[in-house]
């Protein structure tokens, strides 16, 4: 091949690689943004309800408050049986309502532990879910290996969770928490990871916004369980 030719392959690869890159990183600027804006709707519906005895007394004092507490997990079952015939709309409108509904089974966490220790959990559960989503988003190495045990270990926390809602039991919120924290690390990075690859499957803009959504959608979940944890194991309760 003459190298006239050569370097014109290689500027052309060179240019194509530069706006894959652009793009990418406007599509992770774009989840980062609808993962922002939807933890903020979340504390402020969360903030609202605790601060209004109106609105929170009816719903914790009676058995109305398990069904607060239970349709944040009805949204995720649903999400996750409808995502590949949703609209991009209808998804990011329902991405919306999740992010409110949680706001509303979260306001509980305003009424049991102290302002301050509430804040620096959020701290310290952004501080290691940026460090882990950043290693997810710059490894090298395939985290699909580790999907079928941070698969299985999701399930047992979410099955001991729902168990402990009826015992009660604080060794047993303690191992859970413990174990939570670290299948939570894991799959943001490997969400990432996968949020990553993803783009490079999908042209149109319309799956391109599903893929925007969805992927908020995943690394929201991984955050506020993650911040639920840590908090379960670090939080000051009011007196």
């Amino acid at each position: 091949m003459n190298t006239p030719l050569r370097y014109g392959l290689d500027t052309a690869r060179g240019q194509s690689a530069a706006l894959f890159d652009e793009g990418l990183r406007q599509h992770m600027l774009r989840i980062y943004n609808y993962m922002g804006l939807g933890l903020v709707l979340t504390g402020v519906v969360a903030f609202v309800v605790a601060s209004t005895p109106a609105l929170y007394v009816p719903i914790f004092s009676t058995p109305l408050k398990w069904v607060v507490m239970l349709a944040p997990l009805a949204f995720v079952m649903f999400f996750s049986f409808k995502m590949q015939t949703m609209s991009a709309a209808s998804a990011q409108a329902m991405f919306w309502a999740f992010c409110a509904v949680m706001g509303l089974s979260l306001a509980s966490v305003f009424l049991v532990f102290t302002g301050t220790s509430i804040a620096r959990t959020f701290f310290i559960a952004a501080t290691m879910f940026g460090a882990t989503s950043l290693y997810g988003y710059t490894t090298k190495r395939d985290l699909s290996q580790f999907s079928s045990f941070l698969i299985m270990g999701l399930i047992g926390v979410v099955v001991a969770s729902l168990v402990n809602l009826f015992l009660g039991s604080s060794m047993l919120q303690f191992v859970v928490s413990v174990a939570g924290v670290l299948v939570f690390i894991g799959l943001t990075a490997w969400d990432t990871q996968s949020i990553k690859e993803q783009y490079a499957e999908s042209f149109d803009s319309e799956s391109q916004q599903k893929l925007a959504v969805f992927g908020a959608f995943s690394l929201y979940l991984n955050f506020i369980n993650l911040f639920q944890l840590l908090l379960s194991l670090t939080g000051q309760r009011e007196e």
